[in-house]
């Protein structure tokens, strides 16, 4: 056919799904659908000849005109034959490619106006060259690739047409439709032969990359392999001697457990290198043992679980739990309640290091619980109490016979994630001797900066605790060692106040008590009065544990009762019922002078267990001048009383005193409960002031409380601890307190409750400390009387 006579030349077409055919190529195709099969029966009544084009998606059932491509094969049908399925089986043989120049319209099949795109004849060097080296890339592409037998090298070589040659290969080749049509398109010979030895170059890169991959695979295969055939031969050689269980089992185990596990890879490769160190070890073998513990350890710690988890949380359910859980302690729970604003802020945070300080039974440790139920994490405890031994927080080294980790690592076990709620409780009760420092290996615990890569000695393996957030609790930070405590961030829990105890109690202690004893609700009703005097005269204390426990002695009186059918119906517990079942009471309430007396002031002093009121006497007998100080008094307490002393002396003739009393007098200072020892400066207004009431036979009001540091030029000095001395001289009875003029700014810590019903004097000089604590000299027959009575004992320091 010449180009001439084939000019707009009418087709039918049949689209082609997922194939392409070239000129001279002959193949069988299965035609299916109706427009096809229509366009082959036109076919086959004209001359036989088809467009074959391409589509260029291969899942588009109704293909339109933008769907196929422009550029096809003139193919003659040969045969045709109906298979049992509906489907026709043809024999196509490609003649001359052919563009189509428009689509005629014509609803049963398609049928195109075609232009013939006959074979440009060339013949040169340059195209023979490039034959040449199609023909070296296309056997090289044979020799990498399965899928191309040797015998079609031999048939192509054959072909003397370079357009052929480039047609015949790239049939040949695993190719996408799109570049086997960019090949049919190209009309230049020279420009196709140049393309496909591009596409044969590629090609044999990745069979070259294919090859190498599948013999890098091989060969782990076939260690693998290897592996478990000696694996399975050792097996059986143990079961022929009769070790029966064996190393064997216990390895696969370990090593199955691994693959589980997900562990990071340093900690992977670890536990890998000592299985196979247990394999190579007799099962009679000691350090066996030893090796299988350490190996568990490994496994059974949270690597992954909970790392830098996001927090999603609700502010205000938290700040609920905190609330139902607590009544008061304002200040922990903002402060709690904050981190997780924050935390949930940046979702990732370096956990802090809070320390709860307060006196015994304030809830610090049950706060800790629900910081963790506010986060919804898990809650480990750990008590440092009497923790003498270093290897207790960083654990003993494995040479050790029963070596272990430390505690740190042993709860982080018990979490099971890394970002539990920890809890080192009672951190100021831990010593040191020979065995070390525990408090110093808790530093690197307590570091933000450091615990990222925490060292255990058993574990050995860096062990991130930068996720965990670390509460301690204290009663005084006295014992805790100075870097320790830069590390943590302290929020002081003060005792409670009378209000706060009897909301405590009706809330949380008295149904706690009851569940606990197996009371109904409506079984035992505590009247207010009795709940108030139980506060008031049968304890004695800044928390509510003691108060807890006096509640718990009445149920068990009811549940006596109850169960001894000794009373019907609810039991009501009064004053006087509280009186029958708990005896005496144990405490007075009330001021601790019951008149205004001379040479005895009440002081306020701070205990680890919360404040308190002491009573100071003094007594000016005739002598020689001597200073005679008891009660167990510490140090700083005995120069406090030779600094009132000497304030004194150099006062004399302005407070009106004889000036050479010292000289003529003994004056003995005594602070009742002698047993208790008692230390610091802060009842040195007190002592001063009982010593001038004294030698002046001025009364002191029995209604003023005072605490302050004095120097010998009177001046008064802060002191610590203003809130728990404030809730002690509330719970004595006492309305007016005289504290130094510094300490102004600490009454914002003391509830407001407790601001209302009392007076606050704040002095900056002794002066004004005798000017609202002294009255006016009365005749007093005794001179300067010693003090009635005290209330129960108390520390100062």
């Amino acid at each position: 056919m010449g180009p001439g006579k084939s000019k707009g030349r009418r087709l039918p077409l049949l689209p082609l799904r997922g194939l392409l055919v070239y000129p001279s190529m002959v193949l069988h195709l299965d035609v299916g659908r109706e427009k096809s099969v229509r366009a082959l029966e036109r076919a086959m009544v004209d001359d036989h000849m088809i467009l074959l084009c391409s589509q260029s998606e291969v899942n588009i059932e109704e293909p339109t005109q933008e769907d196929i491509y422009r550029i096809g094969t003139i193919a003659r049908v040969r045969q045709m034959l109906k298979l049992p399925n509906g489907t026709i089986r043809v024999l196509v043989e490609g003649v001359v490619r052919a563009e189509v120049l428009d689509y005629m319209p014509n609803e049963e099949f398609y049928e195109v106006m075609i232009k013939e795109l006959p074979e440009q004849e060339t013949d040169d060097s340059e195209t023979d060259a490039l034959m040449r080296t199609v023909l070296t890339q296309f056997e090289n592409y044979i020799n990498l690739s399965k899928k191309v037998t040797p015998e079609t090298l031999a048939a192509v070589s054959d072909i003397d047409e370079p357009g052929r040659l480039a047609d015949v290969i790239t049939s040949h080749l695993s190719l996408k439709i799109r570049d086997k049509q960019d090949i049919l398109e190209t009309i230049d010979v020279r420009q196709r032969l140049e393309k496909l030895l591009d596409i044969l170059h590629n090609e044999r890169e990745v069979l070259e990359l294919e090859r190498k991959i599948n013999q890098r695979v091989k060969k782990q295969m076939e260690k693998t392999q290897k592996e478990y055939y000696l694996r399975e031969q050792m097996k059986a050689i143990q079961k022929e001697l009769g070790d029966k269980e064996g190393r064997a089992g216990e390895v696969e185990e370990l090593r199955s457990q691994l693959e589980e596990a997900g562990l990071p890879d340093k900690v992977k490769e670890k536990v890998e290198k000592e299985i196979d160190r247990l394999e190579k070890m007799p099962s009679t073998s000691a350090e066996g043992g030893v090796i299988r513990n350490y190996i568990d350890w490994l496994l059974s710690l949270p690597w992954r679980k909970g790392k830098d988890e996001g927090i999603e949380l609700d502010l205000d359910k938290a700040e609920a739990i905190l609330n139902d859980d607590h009544y008061g302690l304002d200040k922990p729970k903002e402060r709690v309640l904050e981190y997780l604003a924050v935390q949930k802020l940046v979702q990732k945070l370096k956990g802090p290091i809070l320390c709860l300080v307060g006196p015994p039974g304030v809830g610090k440790t049950s706060i800790a619980r629900s910081i963790a139920k506010s986060l919804g994490r898990k809650f480990v405890r750990i008590s440092l109490g009497g923790v003498r031994d270093e290897a207790e927080i960083r654990g003993h080294r494995r040479t050790y016979v029963g070596a272990m980790p430390g505690r740190i690592m042993q709860g982080m076990k018990t979490a099971g994630a890394m970002n539990p709620v920890f809890l080192l409780d009672e951190i100021d009760k831990m010593a040191m001797d020979f065995r070390g420092d525990p408090a110093s290996a808790l530093l690197e615990v307590l570091d933000p900066e450091q615990n990222s890569t925490f060292s255990d000695h058993f574990i050995e393996v860096p062990y991130d605790l930068s996720n965990v957030m670390f509460v301690t609790t204290a009663n005084s930070l006295h014992n805790v060692p100075r870097p320790l405590l830069d590390r943590m961030e302290v929020l002081y829990i003060p005792g409670y106040t009378e209000i706060e105890k009897q909301q405590i109690a009706e809330r949380y202690l008295l149904p706690k008590q009851k569940r606990e004893h197996g009371l109904e609700n409506d079984q035992l009703v505590v009247e207010n009065e009795a709940l108030q005097g139980i506060i008031r005269e049968y304890t004695r204390e800044s928390g509510v544990r003691n108060l807890e426990q006096q509640l718990a002695a009445l149920c068990r009186k009811a549940a006596k009762q109850i169960v001894s059918k000794d009373h019907e119906g609810p039991i009501t517990v009064d004053l006087a019922k509280v009186k029958e079942w708990l005896g005496p009471a144990k405490f007075r309430y009330g001021l601790a002078e019951q008149e205004d007396q001379i040479g005895a002031v009440t002081g306020l002093a701070w205990t680890e267990v919360g404040g308190d009121t002491l009573v100071i006497e003094v007594t000016v007998l005739p002598g020689s001048g001597k200073l005679t100080l008891t009660g167990k008094l510490g140090d700083v307490m005995k120069e406090s009383a030779q600094a009132a002393f000497s304030y004194t002396r150099s006062r004399a003739a302005e407070l009106k005193i004889e000036p050479d009393f010292h000289e003529k007098n003994d004056i003995h200072i005594h602070i009742p409960e002698g047993a208790i020892p008692k230390d610091g400066p802060s009842a040195g207004i007190t002592m001063a002031t009982a010593l001038i009431s004294a030698l002046t036979n001025r009364p002191v009001s029995r209604e003023v409380a005072m605490t302050g540091e004095i120097t010998l030029r009177g001046r008064v000095l802060p002191i610590g601890g203003l809130k728990e001395k404030s809730l002690a001289a509330h719970r004595a009875g006492i309305r007016r307190v005289l504290l130094p003029k510094e300490n102004e700014r600490d009454l914002i810590d003391v509830p407001e409750s407790i601001r209302e019903e009392m007076t606050f004097v704040p002095v900056g000089h002794m002066d004004e400390v005798l000017q609202h604590a002294l009255l006016p000299a009365a005749d007093h027959a005794e001179g300067a009387a010693s003090a009635q009575e005290q209330k129960a004992g108390t520390t100062v320091t």
